[in-house]
């Protein structure tokens, strides 16, 4: 049985679980900067340093993560939903801690208060996120079909991301802690009631994954650096994560201090961009099937640089040009959704590790994303604040450092990542089959 077979609300139940997921991330990587610098007064520079390190390590823990999912399917299915309860209320309690923060008499014990509870809402979200993720790479199947189930997860993700940039200024954040543990418990139920309906599927990867017990023990940590093609496409996915996180770690700052707009229109800016995102999903699945893969997540990056370009020229005033940069932007962030997820998928799948050790290469996955989130905020608010940008400053010099590091970065970093896509991916095709849309199409089957 393959991919092929989940119906609609299956895949719609599987996915339900990325929505407060996606619900915690925004404000983890959005708002606890801004929030931490403008009403604590941590420094800019001191809270970058914490922010950086504890996603570091949390990025370094994923690969065992990894493992760790490997070894729960492994064991049962039901040993998976426990874990997810488990590690599901500790992330809403540690992200509730967040955002009500005891009251200090110091910035470095905020610094320190920031640094545990980031570090353990990391840390469940990580084993949450990868043991998720893993269900899906399991169920095989084509690149087409891959791409349609993941669509379901990012999709309910995108919903979540509208949500955490709505909620928060209506609820407040102990409301939102509390919405943030009902989706969580909603979640894991109704990822539940998707694998009881395919429960084919999860009993024959359960059954594969005891039979190769032995195999998991001697499957390394390191070994899936030895496929040239995951290098390449976690090389090119790194550097493409780099250029979309820089601006989600600078978004309030710019808005706020470049554009100047009140702080309640800031949600509607991010809840344009993720919704662009959700509703072009169906968009890119034609185009994955229209072309390919690679061409897909191409197309993807030449439309973010497009719409994009213009943001530094941006102003005081200019709502209404940023709003239709934030809805171009978000419908270019669909591709990045779906294409490399569903690449990596095709490939573990083409390997023989579905069902075996797909878990280690979600683990680096994961540590790619997260160190590209670490570099974004741990080196581009150290420099904003050495350029001589400070939260709330009207200065030129500033304001030009915000901007240039806002807008011009990202697009350098993007056109760069499509150039690696076409080099890497393209080269590789013209050697094997003399032919891109084939060897494509051969890696995905």
């Amino acid at each position: 049985m393959s991919a092929l077979g989940i119906l609609h609300r299956h895949a719609a139940a599987y996915g339900l679980l990325a929505m407060p997921l996606a619900f915690v991330a925004l404000p983890m990587y959005v708002n606890v900067p801004h929030l931490y610098a403008t009403q604590y007064a941590v420094p800019l520079s001191l809270l970058g340093i914490v922010l950086l390190l504890t996603r570091l390590i949390d990025a370094l823990t994923d690969p065992f993560i990894g493992r760790f999912s490997d070894w729960l399917y492994a064991k049962s299915m039901h040993a998976v939903v426990v874990a997810a309860l488990i590690f599901s209320v500790i992330l809403a309690f540690s992200f509730a801690a967040l955002f009500n923060p005891p009251a200090w008499g110091s910035s470095s014990a905020y610094a320190m208060w920031v640094a545990v509870c980031v570090t353990a809402c990391h840390l469940c979200y990580s084993v949450l996120c990868i043991v998720h993720q893993a269900w899906v790479t399991r169920l095989g199947g084509t690149a087409a079909q891959q791409s349609r189930v993941l669509a379901w997860r990012e999709g309910a993700g995108l919903w979540g991301v509208v949500l955490a940039a709505m909620l928060p200024l209506w609820l407040g954040w102990s409301l939102n802690a509390l919405v943030l543990g009902v989706l969580l418990l909603l979640g894991v139920i109704s990822w539940r009631f998707a694998w009881t309906h395919h429960s084919t599927i999860s009993n024959s990867t359960a059954a594969n994954s005891k039979a190769d017990a032995q195999a998991h023990q001697v499957f390394g940590l390191f070994e899936p650096f030895q496929k040239k093609q995951f290098t390449k496409l976690l090389l090119i996915f790194v550097v493409n994560g780099i250029a979309s996180a820089v601006p989600a770690s600078l978004v309030l700052f710019f808005v706020e201090d470049q554009i100047r707009v009140s702080a309640s229109h800031v949600p509607l800016f991010l809840g344009a961009y993720f919704l662009s995102g959700a509703l072009s999903l169906p968009l890119w699945l034609m185009a994955i099937k229209r072309f390919d893969l690679p061409r897909a997540w191409l197309f993807g990056m030449v439309l973010a640089v497009l719409s994009f370009m213009g943001v530094s020229q941006l102003g005081a005033g200019d709502e209404w040009a940023y709003f239709a940069i934030c809805v171009a932007s978000g419908t270019a962030l669909g591709a990045d959704l779906v294409v490399p997820g569903a690449i990596l998928n095709g490939l573990i799948d083409r390997w023989g590790q579905r069902g075996r050790a797909e878990g280690v290469y979600l683990g680096w996955w994961n540590l790619a994303s997260k160190f590209n989130l670490a570099l974004a905020a741990g080196l581009s608010l150290p420099l904003l604040s050495w350029w001589g940008y400070s939260p709330g400053t009207h200065d030129a010099n500033g304001l030009q450092a915000l901007s240039a590091a806002y807008g011009l970065f990202p697009c350098a970093l993007k056109l760069l990542a499509a150039l690696l896509l076409f080099l890497f991916w393209r080269t590789s095709a013209k050697a094997d089959a003399s032919n891109f849309s084939n060897a494509s199409n051969r890696s995905l089957s």
